[in-house]
């Protein structure tokens, strides 16, 4: 898979949980699955999960169960 198609995908996912301002765990592990598809999180990916991270604990974006 291109690298750039691998961090859009990532960015998807990401985007839609700031829009919708909630996470569920099976997102949250779609996230971290496809950051490490290639073995390693690069720089691109990392700065897209500490934002999601941020984002988390400063609670603009909330956990809910399924």
């Amino acid at each position: 898979m291109p690298i750039r198609e691998h961090h859009t995908r990532l960015r998807e996912v990401i985007n839609k949980a700031i829009e919708d301002h909630v996470i569920t765990p099976s997102e949250y592990d779609e996230i971290i699955n496809i950051s490490l598809e290639d073995g390693h999180i690069d720089p691109q990916e990392k700065a897209l999960l500490v934002e999601l991270q941020k984002m988390i604990e400063n609670k603009e974006i909330k956990f809910r169960g399924e």
